[in-house]
């Protein structure tokens, strides 16, 4: 008999990659998701690109009895549901934490009472804050920060005691979290109430800690999504894309095509039970880089991205992923070549209408005091 596979928040960007992922091997799959207007408009209806072998039922997350229903039968459990956006959270702090934070919570007490085989949730880069560093001496920096003095006076990069540059280090999942924004502290507390209500309840549990993950299918209208789809955006709008600080600060950015197969393979190894893995690329790249390059595909060269020199209140500088225990565990391998997949995205792109509210975002932050 065929595993039943629900997937809450799974009509958005990375779940519907994951319901073509798991159709393809077999699953039958059910997605719950409350088709959130900033990321499906306001119509809220079924999205075109979603697999037609994918029975949707719109429901919240914080809906228990909702959540009950949606259960029934169910073998295996993804948990995407969550608002995304480290800006954003910095404002709507009661919404992030309700849904993020409560909505784990109401989930996890509906599994007290219907247990699963294995539960996954989706956890994020962002629980780390800055990534691993190391100073010209060798020392290992787990957790550094950078004062707001220098950054008023744009002093980006981070600094050992005797004011040396610290160097970034591809960083593993033994790095202490080091929670910057209202969205990261509401993905790392999804993360842990996972898996020690999964330990608990005897339901295998796997975190995975999404890097910059890239690729079709992506919110373009939403400010607050991934930035490749913020840069996507405003080139569709003809308008240089915005870029903090001044654009070398690094980030790993790995295809959703990738991270659709992490999943399947985070469910189907049962070494992975209790475990979190990163998922990324392996690889990074400057947020100047990204830009350039995808102008390039999108042949926009004489849109430039526009360094603003400003910070956003819980950016860090530099986070990139070491995915070597993934490898070792899951047996994953990323395997779309990062210019293929902005290829691939730009091809998307043409067909795509994006009204662009960055400005508008920017807006919000400023107004807030949440940008320097």
């Amino acid at each position: 008999m065929k595993k039943k596979v629900l997937i809450t928040g799974g009509a958005g960007f990375i779940g519907s990659h994951l319901c073509d992922e798991l159709i393809s091997k077999g699953y039958d799959v059910v997605v719950y998701d409350n088709l959130i207007p900033q990321v499906h408009g306001i119509g809220q209806q079924r999205p075109d690109y979603l697999h037609p072998e994918v029975e949707l039922i719109k429901g919240d997350v914080r809906d228990k009895r909702a959540l009950t229903d949606a259960l029934h039968n169910v073998d295996v459990v993804y948990h995407f549901a969550a608002r995304v956006g480290v800006g954003q959270s910095m404002y709507e702090i009661d919404e992030y934490t309700d849904v993020n934070n409560r909505g784990t919570a109401v989930l996890m007490e509906v599994l007290m009472e219907r247990p699963v085989e294995k539960l996954v949730v989706a956890s994020s880069m962002s629980i780390y804050g800055e990534g691993l560093y190391t100073s010209p001496s060798g020392q290992c920096y787990q957790s550094v920060a950078r004062t707001m003095t220098q950054l008023k006076a744009g002093d980006w990069e981070l600094h050992d005691e005797q004011g040396n540059t610290l160097q970034p280090l591809a960083t593993p999942e033994t790095k202490t979290p080091d929670l910057a924004s209202v969205y990261a502290l509401s993905k790392y507390d999804q993360e842990k109430l996972c898996l020690i209500a999964g330990k608990a309840y005897h339901i295998p549990t796997v975190a995975l800690r999404f890097f910059n993950v890239y690729g079709t299918r992506q919110a373009l209208s939403n400010p607050y999504t991934g930035v490749l789809a913020i840069f996507a955006s405003r080139y569709l709008n003809d308008k240089s894309p915005l870029v903090f600080e001044d654009g070398y600060q690094q980030r790993d950015f790995v295809h959703v095509k990738d991270v659709a197969r992490a999943c399947r393979l985070a469910m189907e190894v049962p070494e992975a039970a209790g475990e979190v893995f990163n998922v990324g690329s392996g690889n990074n790249y400057t947020i100047k880089e990204i830009a350039e390059k995808l102008a390039e595909c999108l042949r926009k060269p004489n849109l430039p991205p526009q360094l603003t020199g400003k910070y956003r209140v819980g950016d860090i500088r530099h986070c990139f992923a070491d995915i070597s225990k993934a490898g070792r565990i899951l047996g994953f391998r990323p395997e779309v070549d990062f210019r293929d997949g902005l290829n691939e995205l730009a091809e998307w792109l043409k067909e795509q209408v994006a009204v662009d509210e960055v400005d508008k975002a920017a807006d919000e932050l400023s107004a807030r005091g949440l940008t320097v």
